[in-house]
């Protein structure tokens, strides 16, 4: 202990009169990511099987990379490509590899290994006890027992999914993959309840302090259709705004929110930010990507702090970008290869200021 605190010190005493942008690399023990942060998920190169899992630590204001791997001694799989926090466990869903990575949120140990999923994609928990798993290729919805780990059932929706909200007794499911719909299920018996029609592709979806649904479609890959940034009432799923990008081009991707549910970011040709009160979508780019590659977009809910990830070229060594709530640029930070979507660990009473 004595010589890893000399070690720590000497690069404390190395750094604190300038800002690295690179990710400091410790001793990898439960004090590196038991504090608040944001984990970030490195896809890596397809088929190569080398994503990682990375860590923000607002302790040490640091990214700490390849963390699954140096704890549990094995690679995390193919394509880690979204990740939640249900209390004291945090799944991890590795998409290509077909599985999800359940770890100890504190520690990263691994709990369990689901295994054989298709092409899996984000979980949306609808209690303790259960949870539902989209999939890109597969025309179901799996359920996932989370008291034993394990599949449970499969929800039939004849169409592929992607994002998925929560909103009391109903779980909203966009099915993306040249899709055009919010499949509305009732989560208590598992069924189908309705199908909303939107705009072409809806990739992903916030809930606002209204309750509102906010879905953007970012209008297909062929760039065929206007994308569309959608608000839906979750009480009548009924369409309560539409708002249509002005050009055929624009294909505006990654929607989140504040913590306070008022304010809308997404990437499109950088970061914009609009009030859910707006009558119109932001002409101003509130964020520029001045000559970097945006793909990812997360905001932190306890101060605001904006992230966006940097994939130079989706074969290199990506950055990860943090930003004060009023767009100053705070840090530069080196990840892995191809940093993507953003998981918030969050602690009651902790303050990141």
């Amino acid at each position: 202990m004595k010589r890893i605190f000399i070690a720590m010190l000497a690069v404390l005493l190395s750094t604190s009169c300038e800002r690295s942008p690179g990710p400091v690399i410790i001793d990898f023990t439960e004090s590196a990511i038991q504090g608040a942060g944001i984990f970030i998920l490195n896809e890596g190169n397809f088929r190569a099987g080398n994503g990682s899992l990375s860590f923000f630590s607002y302790d040490s204001a640091r990214v700490m990379n390849h963390l699954f791997s140096k704890i549990n001694k094995y690679p995390l799989g193919d394509v880690p490509y979204s990740m939640e926090i249900s209390g004291d466990r945090a799944f991890i869903i590795v998409n290509n590899s077909g599985k999800i990575e359940v770890v100890k949120t504190n520690t990263l140990e691994s709990v369990k290994t689901i295994i054989g999923l298709n092409s899996p994609r984000y979980i949306g928990f609808l209690s303790n006890n259960k949870a539902y798993v989209t999939s890109l290729w597969s025309d179901s919805v799996t359920v996932i027992d989370l008291q034993s780990l394990s599949v449970e059932d499969y929800i039939d929706i004849r169409r592929s999914s992607e994002a998925i909200a929560v909103v009391g007794n109903q779980a909203f499911i966009a099915s993306w993959a040249g899709g055009n719909e919010i499949m509305v299920i009732n989560t208590p018996d598992n069924s189908v309840a309705d199908s909303i029609i939107v705009g072409s592709e809806p990739e992903s979806m916030v809930v606002d302090r209204n309750n509102t649904l906010w879905v953007l479609c970012n209008g297909g890959w062929a760039r065929e259709n206007f994308a569309e940034l959608v608000a839906i009432g979750t009480q009548t799923g009924e369409i309560v705004k539409r708002f249509v990008f002005p050009e055929i081009t624009d294909s505006p991707t990654c929607l989140k929110i504040n913590k306070s549910g008022d304010s809308l970011y997404y990437l499109d040709k950088g970061v914009r930010r609009m009030s859910i009160t707006d009558s119109e979508l932001p002409n101003h780019i509130f964020i520029p990507e001045t000559g970097r590659l945006f793909y990812k977009l997360g905001v932190f809910p306890d101060n605001g702090d904006i992230f966006v990830t940097d994939v130079v070229d989706y074969q290199s060594k990506g950055y990860i970008l943090r930003y004060k709530d009023d767009g100053l640029l705070i840090s530069v930070m080196a990840s892995d290869i191809i940093p993507g979507a953003m998981c918030y660990k969050v602690l009651p009473d902790y303050t990141t200021e």
